[in-house]
Parts: C-alpha cells; structure tokens; sequence
C-alpha cells in the first residue's frame, strides 16, 4: 500500500484525529473572522458610549442680548448623537463616573458665557471646558474622546466667532451709514468753500488792484513833490540865467561878427585839407596792392616749409633705419672677419666702424635739419598771419581814406552854410537880449509860485507813502486768505470723496453665510487613495496572517508532522505525503476563510482572485515554516514557532506603522514572512500594485520552498538513520 494512501486511510478511521484536524481547520477563520467582526467599524458604535455632560453656565449679557452658550453647546451636542450624551446634574456627577456608569464627563463652568464676551476686552478670558475621561475603565475611549473635544472646542469657536462677526458687520454697517451721512455733510461744507475760495480770490484782486493804485499813487506824489523842488529850484535857476543871458547876449553878439570871420578863414583850410587827404587815399592804396602780393609770397614760403620738414622726416626715418642696418650688418660681418686675414680684417673693421660713426652723425644732423625746419615752418606761419593781420588793417585805412576823400565835397558845402548862419545869428542876438530882459522877470515870479507847491506837495507825499503801505499789508494778508480758502476747498473736496468711497466700501452685504465664513473660513476637501471603508478592512491583512499561523500551529498538534502511517519506502515518498495532507489543510482553511471574510462579513477586495492565491500562498508558508520546526525539533520547535509569531505581531506594520514601532524591533521586519503576507493582503485588498504583490510572492514563495527543502533534507537523514537498515536486513 503506498505511503500516501496509507496516510491518508489513518486519518479517515481515527476518528479522533479526524475530528481534531476538522476543527483546526476552522480555527483561522475563528482568529480572523472573530477579531474582524469585533472591529469590523467601532466608530458606528460611539453612539452607545455613554457620557456624562454637566452644564454650569450661568449664561451672560452682550450687547444688549443675552447668551447661553452652555445651554446651546449641551443641546447640540445631545442632537449630534456623536455619543450617547447624557446632561446630567454637578452633585451626581463625580460619583457616576467613578461607578463606572459614564466613560468620560464633560463639565460647562459657570463663567463660559461670560468669557465669551470679552473678546475685545484689553485682556480677554478664553472659555474652558473641563474634560475628565476614566481613563481606568477604557484608556481607548479616553482617547476617542480627546478628538471628540478637539471638534467641541472647534465647533465652540465656531460659534462665538459668529456671533462676533455678526456683531461686527453691524458695526460695519452703522460706520458706513455714518460714512455717508458725513459725505452729505462734507459736500455741504465743499459748497461752502468753493463759495468762501471764490469771494477770497475777489477780495485778493480788489485788494491787489488797490495796493497797486496806491503805489502808483504814492510813486506819483513822490515824483511830484521831486519835480516841484526841481521846478522850484529851475525856475530860480532860470530867473539868475536869464539875468546872464541878457549879459551874454550882448557879448555874443559881438563875438558872432568875428565868428563870421573866422569861418570864411576855416573855408580855405578845408580846401588845402580835402586836397592832401585825396593824396593819401591815392598812396594807400598802392601800398595795399603791395601788401597782398607779399602775403601771396608768405602762404607759398609756409607751404615750401611744410614740405621741406616732411622731407626731412623722411630723411631722417631712412637715416635712422640706415644707422641700424649698418649696425646689423656690423655685427653680421664679425663671423666673416674672423675667417679673414688679420690685416684685411683690421681694414674691414676700420671701414665698418667709420661707416657706423657716419650713419650715427648723419642720423643725427637729420634730426637737426628736422627741428629746425619744424621751427622754421612756425615761424613762417607765425609771419604770414602777422602779414594777414597787417593787410586788413591797411584795408580798413584805405577804405577811410577812400571815404574822407567822399565826403570832402559836403565838408566845403556845411563850411559855407556856416560862415552864412553865422551872419543870421548874428543878428537874431540883438532879439535875444530883448527877450531876455521881459523872461527875466516871468522866471522870478515862477520861482515864488513852485516854492509854494513844494510845500504842499511833501505833505500829499507823506500820506500816500502811509497809504501805499497799509494797502501793501493788506494785499499780503488777502493773499494769505485766498490760498488758505483755496487749500480749505481742496480739503473739503477730498474729505467728500474719500467719505463716499468709505461709505461704499462699507456697504456690506451681509447673512448667515458671511458669519459662518468668518467663524469657519477654511474647509478640508479629503481625497482618499486606495479607499478602506472601515477597520476590519483596515485590520483583515494582520488578523487574517495570524490566524493562518496559527491555524498551521495547532494542526501541528493534532497531526502527526514524522511518524508515518506505515513503514516509507523512500524519503520523498515519506516527504510528499505528510505534504500532501498539509496542502490540503491549507487550501481548505484559506477557502473557509475566503468564504467567510468574503461572503459573510462582506470585506471588499481590489482583487479576488489576487486575494485567493495570497491567502492560499500565506497558508502554504505557515504551514511550511511549522512542519520544518515541529519535525525537526519536535516540541521545542512549537516553541520556536510561538515565538516567531509573538515576534511577528510587533514587527509585521499590521496595525501601527512600522515607523511607530521601537528602533530595536524594526530591524526583525524584513525577516520574518508575516511582514510580507501582510504588505500582500493590502495589495489584493486596497492598492492592487500588482509590482509590489509579485515582490511579496516571491519571498513568500522563497520562504516556502526553503522550508520545505530543509524538511525534505531532514526525512532524509532520519529515513537513512531508522528505516535503511531494516530494508537491508
């Protein structure tokens, strides 16, 4: 009968071993369909947890209303049903939460209205909610119910800053309806201006215009009374000259006669002049003719200069580059002197040092001739602008000349027409001395009348002067005023303007959606990757991995791993049999599983067909790693295996992430299989990596078939040890 056969037939008619790997095999499904049932979703059962609420609040008035937040936080916090929220009463609450009755107390202190309102006070007062959670009944629930302050303190803030808000958009309101009220007032007051600028501006040109008037006026009398003392002093000036002309008179009359005279003498003077000047103008013309053509001489000299100094540059560049190549051609010459006779080299070398000297002198008085015809081409410059200069001054002479010798013939006319008028003077003196006498005595009398009006004319003098400078003050201040309007419109304009801009800015449109906006202005938008739509999905990879493992650990006991039903004919056939059974236990415990997690609590999979080969593959390690441990080291390696476990469950990242976990119990996650039976059930389940999900097949695969393998090793050596003998025998 073969070993398979055999093995299989022991297990179907001992019943009691049969009975015993039935119930194994529903003992993963017990571990994980348990626990995930247990924490399939906790949270929709928050509101079966009781707790206590214990309202103080003694309420508060503000802004005329009154306030009680207590009262509304307790009402909507019982509505929320986020608990099972009980308001209960300050004298019963302490003992209710030590009997066990309450897993946490909410407590509402007397002042927390009243804090509300001092928001704005110079030092505000927070509200405070007193939270006390039994943390000795259920630590966990202590901690469910920190978040759950967290919202109450956020929808507590909510609230008071609605009513805040509401408040100050009806303060806004009335500042904007005061903004408005002070625009209408503004604009009055701008109308008001602009008259008051418009009036400044005429009183400032009236009071210019008559500023100006008064100077003028004053200007006037001052000159006024300026000419009346001259007048005065004229006139008595005019009575004493009159007095002399009527002396004067006389004698010039007689002095006309020998005038007269002396002109006809003057006459003949012109004549002999008129005729000398023609001569001149004669000669002075020659000797611009002359002047030309020595300037003409000069410009061609300049030009020959230029030339010569060019030249002489040349010759001096070409001496200069002579001097060098004798030079070089010296130094040249020194190898061929050494290979000829010493005379003839002597001679050569006399040659050569005279015809250097020679070079040198004639580079030198090259450089002579070179300056000097640099200062010779000055100075022949220098003398044809001298030259130029000399001629249009001697132009200039001739044209004089040339113009007296014009003008000759009108000189004789006008000399003429003198010795006449002198004749008629002559005899208009003699009326003259007549008038004189008759003027002499009108002056003296105009003398007296202008002596009066000085008198007269220094006091109107003295008044305008008084005037003009009050007016000029006054002038100054209409000034003054007249900016000081036109600044005060310009001020009213933009006071007008900017209160109908606040007045408009602070129109606001306001509701509840503004207040709420105010109160909560920030929303989070949650975009889940790889969605898991409550805890036992989130649990199902590490609670189905440890129930697997122990599955395969209590088959351990109920199924015999070494001994075989009958005496094996070989190893592998002893191997492949215990084997067999054991694929057997795992494909039946992962479909009941399956079945189980799937069907019955309804656990959504990214991926069946993934999700059945990982369970499938996980049971086949497990039951792999205990088979190597149970038959090689018997009870001992049950032990192992237990302590493999306990070491999988901290290290594997089932629950916590792996980063939450102490820095010394990291370092056993990468070798251990629950870590990757777990990492594989999250792919089949949530992310569908399909990458990643090969990666953990292979190491659980590898896992496998090293178990296996060194399973296989050890029923060899212990087939060759008990059972090789006997066939031999």
């Amino acid at each position: 009968m073969s070993v398979f056969k055999s093995e299989w037939l022991q297990i179907f008619k001992t019943r009691k071993m049969l009975v015993s790997i039935v119930a194994v095999l529903f003992i993963p499904v017990l571990y994980s369909g348990m626990f995930l049932w247990a924490f399939w979703n906790p949270y929709a059962q928050l509101t079966n947890l009781p707790v206590a609420i214990v309202n103080e609040d003694s309420g508060a008035n503000f802004e005329g209303e009154t306030m009680h937040l207590g009262e509304e936080l307790t009402d909507k916090l019982v509505s929320s049903e986020q608990f099972k929220f009980e308001e209960i009463s300050a004298e019963d609450a302490e003992k209710q939460l030590q009997d066990r009755n309450y897993y946490m107390l909410i407590r509402i202190p007397e002042n927390f209205s009243q804090h509300a309102t001092t928001l704005l006070d110079k030092e505000p007062s927070k509200l405070v909610i007193d939270y006390i959670p039994n943390e000795g009944f259920n630590f966990l629930s202590a901690q469910i119910g920190e978040t759950a302050m967290e919202k109450i303190k956020i929808e507590v803030n909510s609230q008071v800053s609605k009513t805040y808000a509401e408040k100050l958009f009806t303060s806004i309101t009335k500042l904007g309806d005061g903004f408005a009220e002070a625009a209408d007032g503004a604009s009055k007051l701008d109308e008001g201006a602009q008259k008051l600028m418009d009036g400044a501006g005429d009183l400032q040109g009236y009071l210019e215009q008559l500023a100006s008037s008064t100077i003028e006026l004053a200007d006037g009398t001052s000159e006024l009374k300026q000419g009346a003392q001259k007048a005065a002093t004229g006139a008595t000036s005019l009575a004493d000259g009159v007095a002399k002309l009527e002396q004067g008179s006389s004698q010039l009359s007689a002095g006309a006669g020998e005038l007269s005279a002396g002109a006809k003498q003057l006459a003949q003077g012109i004549n002999n002049y008129t005729d000398g000047a023609a001569k001149v103008a004669e000669g002075q013309n020659t000797l611009v003719e002359k002047q030309q053509a020595f300037n003409q001489g000069l410009n061609s000299l300049t030009q020959n200069t230029e030339n010569l100094q060019t030249g002489a540059s040349q010759l001096s560049e070409s001496a200069t580059k002579l001097n060098a190549g004798i030079g070089s051609l010296s130094e040249q010459m020194q190898q061929i002197l050494a290979t000829l006779p010493e005379e003839q080299a002597a001679s050569l070398q006399a040659t050569l040092k005279q015809l250097n000297e020679g070079s040198t002198q004639l580079a030198g008085g090259l450089n002579n001739l070179t300056t000097s015809t640099g200062s010779l081409q000055q100075g022949a410059a220098q003398l044809n602008e001298s030259s130029s200069q000399l001629l249009a001054a001697q132009q200039q002479i001739s044209a004089g000349a040339n113009d007296l010798v014009a003008n000759s013939d009108a000189l004789r006319g006008g000399i003429q027409n003198i010795a006449g008028g002198n004749a008629t003077m002559a005899e208009k003196l003699n009326e003259l001395t007549q008038g004189a006498g008759a003027a002499k005595k009108g002056a003296n009398e105009l003398a007296t009348g202008l002596n009066t009006l000085v008198t007269g004319s220094g006091k109107l003098n003295d008044g305008t002067s008084l005037l003009a400078e009050k007016s000029g003050e006054l002038a100054e201040g209409s000034t003054t005023l007249a900016d000081g309007t036109k600044e005060l419109a310009e001020g009213t304009e933009t006071l007008t303007s900017k209160l109908q801009d606040a007045s408009e800015e602070a129109k606001i449109d306001s509701g509840d959606a503004n207040y709420e906006m105010v109160a909560q202005p920030v929303d989070v938008d949650k975009t889940v990757v790889n969605h898991v739509p409550n805890y036992g999905t989130g649990f199902a990879p590490y609670f189905i991995s440890l129930g697997l493992f122990v599955g395969a650990l209590l088959i351990s006991i109920v199924f015999p791993f070494v001994e075989p039903a009958v005496r094996p004919t070989n190893p592998v056939a002893w191997f492949f049999s215990k084997v067999s059974v054991l694929a057997v236990v795992g494909i039946i415990q992962s479909a009941i599983t399956i079945a189980i997690v799937v069907g019955i609590l309804g656990l959504e999979v990214d991926s069946l067909p993934w999700f059945i080969v990982t369970t499938v593959l996980t049971s086949f390690t497990f039951l792999a790693i205990v088979q190597m441990l149970v038959s090689i080291m018997g009870d001992p390696g049950r032990f192992v295996a237990i302590l493999i476990l306990i070491i999988q469950l901290t290290t594997s990242a089932g629950t916590f992430p792996l980063e939450l976990v102490p820095m010394p119990l990291r370092a056993f996650n990468p070798f251990f299989p629950m870590t990757y039976s777990v990492q594989a059930f999250k792919v089949a389940i949530s992310t569908g990596d399909g990458a990643f999900l090969g990666f953990n097949f292979a190491v659980l695969a590898g896992f496998t078939l090293v178990c296996l393998a060194i399973t296989l090793g050890y029923f060899a050596l212990v087939f060759t040890r008990r059972y090789s003998k006997q066939q031999q025998a």
